[in-house]
């Protein structure tokens, strides 16, 4: 212990510091500016200020994810903490491990205009909530909120009365360990009911979640056991990407033909998956099939579909174990994933020219174009809406830790934001954000100077059909007139170009060769707006 007085901001600050953060998101206000500041000046941290505060939930988020570590994310009390609530939900559902550092306003002042129950806001969201007990703990309670991020892999709010800040403290270093070590291989009844069924199995299908990405190539080596072809959600999408078995995403968006590989299966054998209705198609696609879920959350096994066999255990342990009760009980391949022809599972149905209106270009025609062109050790994220699912089917990863989308609670314009939290976390790799006009013009506008003033290596490609799409085909389904559906956005190109970086308009071929080489020769943040027609867009698939 130093004997050496601070202030409790100060304490804070280098709490963060003592746990390796060199990097932090956030807004400042009343309750965090002195941590900030002192983060910055005499910590040497980097602080990246964002225009809205939930955009720095998502941005650590998806440093967190791309670097595999805790991040750390901080805002002010009351509207600050109330604009994260969205970011937190889609961050608690993705189980993502962070620490948002929140300001509360003063215990001694509850006439404050910004004070709010701020542990019931952060309550609804799914995050964790932890109050700083007391000026003397500043530096233990950062430690517990990292702690229990890493433990309970979700967003931990810590919750810092803004009278804390200028109180005089000792600091002392404390950084909590977390012990790591695989949940175990189960054993018993449990284990063989499950390698029974998998063993009889004569169609069998591996298929891997977002909770197996360290298991894959122990995954692999089950598959090319049993000879079983090799699928995963799309949380996981490109794992096996390059695996001569690899059938691609399992569920609402396989193609056609893999649809119908999935149809004859008799076993599946589910990884990290917690078998979401769209990965099982409404359980359709598991009916009358005998599935195996394996996953190390117990809250996640049997969540959203009720399985024949469950193995609460490490991915990789059981996956190992499995083989080896196989070559045990000499149990033959079965040849399945040598039946099919993976390269038509692979194959989604090629774009053609539809209907197109004039000065409109089709989309699944730009995507397969901007496959081959853009850089191919990109990090790919995604925003919701409509036009994804086709950007999800066609648009490959170099792997599936460099694929992001933001689908845990079906919001649409949390993209840019996670782009910009990746692109930080991976500086040496070029970004690439898909996202509607929607999307972009709710989350995207607000931060895309964000971007430039870091000086990214961002793309981002906008679908701009000036409508909110899945409202708009509602109407029409109904034969109803789809107009209040439909908006006269502002150019994006041209906002991008005014806000520092370089827009282009991709409305005709030849403004899409252009836009192809402009993604060679980029120098800042490049956007390419696709002005699409909404009656020409492909449906979503669900």
């Amino acid at each position: 212990m130093s004997d050496t007085k601070t202030y409790v901001h100060q304490s804070i600050a280098q709490a963060v510091l003592d746990h390796g953060i060199t990097t932090m998101y956030g807004l400042m206000g009343d309750a965090n500016l002195f941590m900030v500041d002192h983060y910055v000046r005499e910590g040497g941290g980097q602080f990246v200020p964002v225009a809205y505060e939930g955009s720095a939930v998502l941005m650590a988020a998806a440093h967190a994810r791309i670097s595999q570590s805790v991040a750390v994310a901080t805002v002010t009390h009351g509207p600050a903490l109330t604009n994260c609530v969205t970011a937190l939900v889609e961050a608690a559902r993705a189980q993502v491990p962070m620490v948002l550092l929140a300001g509360d306003t003063a215990v001694m002042a509850p006439q404050n205009l910004q004070n709010i129950d701020q542990r019931e806001v952060v309550h609804i969201t799914g995050a964790g909530f932890l109050q700083m007990r007391a000026p003397e703990t500043a530096s233990y309670d950062v430690a517990h909120a990292f702690h229990r991020a890493r433990v309970e892999k979700r967003p931990i709010v810590l919750n810092m009365p803004a009278d804390f800040m200028w109180q005089e403290v000792q600091h002392e270093a404390c950084v909590f360990p977390v012990f790591g070590a695989p949940a175990y291989v189960p054993e018993g009844d449990d284990l063989d009911q499950a390698v029974g069924m998998i063993a009889s199995a004569k169609r069998p299908i591996v298929l891997a979640g977002v909770g197996a990405l360290d298991a894959r190539d122990k995954i692999v080596a089950l598959a090319e056991r049993m000879e079983a072809p090799l699928a995963t959600t799309l949380k996981a999408k490109d794992l096996f990407r390059g695996h001569p078995s690899n059938m691609g995403i399992f569920g609402t968006l396989s193609t056609p033909a893999a649809y119908e590989a999935i149809d004859k299966a008799d076993c599946i054998v589910a990884f990290g998956s917690s078998l979401h209705h769209f990965t099982t198609d409404q359980g359709k696609l598991l009916k009358g099939k005998r599935v195996v879920q394996i996953n190390s959350d117990a809250t996640a096994a049997a969540k959203n579909f009720r399985p024949d066999a469950v193995l609460v255990s490490d991915a990789g342990l059981t996956a190992d174990n499995i083989v080896w009760w196989l070559n045990e009980a000499e149990i033959a391949p079965t040849g399945f994933a040598k039946e099919l022809d993976m390269d038509e599972l692979t194959r989604h149905p090629v774009g053609r020219p539809g209907d197109t209106a004039e000065g409109c270009i089709n989309f699944v025609q730009a995507l397969e174009r901007l496959e081959k062109a853009l850089p191919e050790n990109r990090l790919v994220t995604t925003d919701g809406g409509r036009f994804m699912t086709e950007v999800w089917c066609r648009i490959s990863s170099p792997d599936a830790r460099s694929f992001i989308a933001t689908t845990n609670f079906g919001s649409i314009g949390l993209g840019l934001q996670v782009a910009i939290g990746a692109g930080i976390a991976a500086p040496d790799r070029p970004v690439v954000l898909f996202t509607g006009d929607g999307g972009f013009m709710m989350g995207g506008i607000n931060e895309f100077n964000t971007a430039v003033r870091l000086k990214q290596d961002l793309i981002v490609i906008v679908a701009n059909d000036n409508a909110y799409g899945a409202e708009h085909i509602q109407f029409l389904d109904r034969q109803m007139d789809p107009g209040l559906a439909q908006f006269e956005w502002p150019s994006f190109a041209d906002v991008a170009t005014a806000l520092g970086g370089q827009g282009m308009v991709v409305t005709s071929d030849e403004e899409l060769d252009a836009a192809m080489k402009a993604i060679e020769t980029r120098d800042k943040p490049l956007l390419i707006e696709l002005r699409l027609d909404p009656n020409d867009v492909p449906r979503m698939r669900v």
